[in-house]
């Protein structure tokens, strides 16, 4: 028992039982950080799936008219379209 006594009274007694304190506060603190970022993806307002794929399908059919993937882009107005090759016999 006394062995024990002089042992937790060693300076290296201490500095082993701070770093136990500092690592658990250190964790403590990771704790809370994982907490709020819980509570705050728990309070994100969330749309269904069913709704955002109706949602989009909407988009899809009011815009198609202006789709140039859809409706094609004309030749007037189209920057790739092959250059006119000039030659003279």
């Amino acid at each position: 028992m006394c062995d024990e006594l002089l042992h937790k009274s060693t300076p290296e007694f201490h500095r082993k039982e701070n770093r136990k304190k500092m690592s658990g506060s250190s964790s403590l603190v990771a704790m809370k950080k994982v907490v709020q970022q819980l509570r705050f993806e728990a309070s994100i307002n969330r749309v269904k799936v069913s709704q955002a794929a109706a949602d989009l399908q909407q988009f899809c059919i009011q815009n198609a008219l202006q789709d140039p993937l859809l409706t094609g882009v004309s030749s007037s107005t189209n920057p790739f379209r092959p250059q006119k090759v000039c030659s003279f016999l």
